[in-house]
């Protein structure tokens, strides 16, 4: 009994002592942070000169069995390789919690033991995680329309930052152009890393760069086969295609030929000859192409003009190989008659010289009788 009543005695001096001169200081009593990111409480303590520290530890408030309890966080396996302690045994007691998680939300202590009493903070941290919400307004808008951005938190937080598709966005509030659609998300400046869920902007306009393909360019042939292909951008996609068709001389006035995305045009005739314009529509708007002038030959023309070419290459041909022939002809003829001289003079003086040897068996024979 009386070691019991020296104890309550001690202890009640104790917790005065320390009363007097100790207590606990939070630099930032209601933190709010986002999930996924870190937070750091910023905390500091005194304690009685000539006391030495032994021992700190920080708790969470948590609600057992109807009675509120306060539970080391060593002991909670949710905080297991997550919780950082960056004070020391002298004056620092702040705290680092990594990744956190929804259910870190709740109400932190602090508390150190001396040699001769322990000291808990009587106030306590209460820390908030919280997570972005990214909206847009309107979610679908037409080209030129207003679009705000919002990034909604739980708590209050610094300045926010958007990005669509990783890139910067300039300012939450905007006129929409095509190019505004995407995936559009916040992030809490200086902590881009952790940022919202995404949410999409649909921009639509009217089909833009309207042209036209031609399978077969250039001059074509009659009989021949040509597709017209009416490309554009457009969102919501043009659903709607006409063709027209006018004439070179005039093209104000055109006639409507044909209508879908391809105008195909199967053995073309020269009446098919002329300007070709396509118009291209969606739920928004219409856009015309550029006129594509289409030209079709007829087959006699080519062939006249096939003959007239050959025609043309044979006087070509012509004029220049009749020098060459006369020469020829001329050096062949001069050629035979040269020949034909040396073979009379070789065949008389054959004759002189048989009609030489005639004469003298002639007088011999003369001489012999004689």
């Amino acid at each position: 009994m009386e070691t019991m009543i020296s104890m309550l005695v001690l202890l009640i001096m104790t917790e005065g002592a320390g009363s007097s001169s100790s207590q606990v200081t939070f630099e930032n009593q209601d933190p709010c942070a986002l999930k996924g990111s870190s937070v750091e409480f910023r905390c500091s303590y005194s304690y009685k000169d000539g006391e030495t520290v032994r021992k700190t530890a920080w708790y969470k408030g948590k609600l057992i069995d109807g009675i509120w309890k306060r539970v080391l966080l060593s002991r909670l396996p949710s905080y297991e390789n997550r919780t950082e302690y960056l004070g020391d045994q002298q004056h620092d007691c702040s705290l680092a919690i990594h990744d956190l998680q929804d259910n870190d939300t709740g109400y932190y202590y602090f508390r150190f033991d001396m040699d001769t009493y322990g000291w808990r903070s009587k106030k306590s941290v209460y820390l908030s995680v919280t997570e972005l919400m990214a909206s847009v307004y309107p979610e679908r808008v037409r080209a030129g329309d207003n679009v705000t951005l919002e990034c909604e938190a739980s708590c209050q937080l610094s300045g926010t930052v958007w990005f669509r598709d990783g890139h910067p966005v300039a300012k939450p509030e905007f006129s929409a152009q095509a190019e505004d659609s995407g995936n559009y998300l916040c992030a809490v400046k200086g902590q881009e890393s952790v940022h919202s869920e995404p949410v999409a902007l649909d921009v639509q306009y009217p089909p833009f760069n309207v042209s036209i393909e031609v399978s077969h360019p250039g001059r074509l042939a009659e009989g021949s086969n040509v597709n017209l292909t009416c490309t554009n951008a457009a969102n919501p996609a043009a659903d709607s295609y006409t063709w027209y068709w006018g004439y070179v001389s005039s093209s104000s006035s055109m006639l409507q030929v044909g209508s879908g995305q391809v105008l195909s045009l199967p053995s073309v005739e020269a009446s098919h000859t002329g300007l070709y314009l396509c118009q291209a529509r969606n739920s928004v708007g219409e856009n015309n192409s550029t006129e594509v002038l289409l030209t079709v030959y007829q087959t006699d023309i080519w062939n006249n003009r096939l003959i007239l070419l050959i025609g043309i290459g044979v006087k070509v041909v012509t004029v220049l190989l009749l020098p060459l022939v006369i020469v020829w002809a001329w050096r062949k003829r001069h050629k035979s008659a040269v020949d034909e001289k040396d073979e009379d003079s070789h065949d008389y003086e054959n004759i002189s010289h048989t009609q030489m040897g005639k004469n003298r068996n002639n007088k011999k024979t003369k001489q012999d009788y004689t």
